[in-house]
């Protein structure tokens, strides 16, 4: 079986306000987790209890995300200076 190779070259990947859009997901998550903690009760007679520790999840994770991509444009800009 040969081996497969692309026929050409990959794009360059996109750069936007990649901070930005990581904090506006997470502060998202978690008002979704704060609009849904009202209705504990009823999440959990009707077996949806997930949603609510999906939303934490999500907003923890938002978190840990924003760590690494402000420090992925701190080595952005140090690679770049002279």
């Amino acid at each position: 079986m040969a081996k497969w190779t692309p026929t050409h070259e990959a794009p360059e990947p996109l750069e936007g306000p990649v901070v930005a859009t990581v904090t506006g997901g997470a502060i998202l998550w978690f008002v979704l987790f704060l609009v849904q903690l009202p209705f504990y009760g009823w999440l959990d007679d009707h077996g949806h209890l997930w949603w609510l520790w999906t939303c934490l999840a999500g907003a923890g994770l938002g978190l840990i995300g924003i760590w690494y991509v402000r420090g992925r444009e701190a080595a952005l800009k140090r690679a770049s200076a002279p």
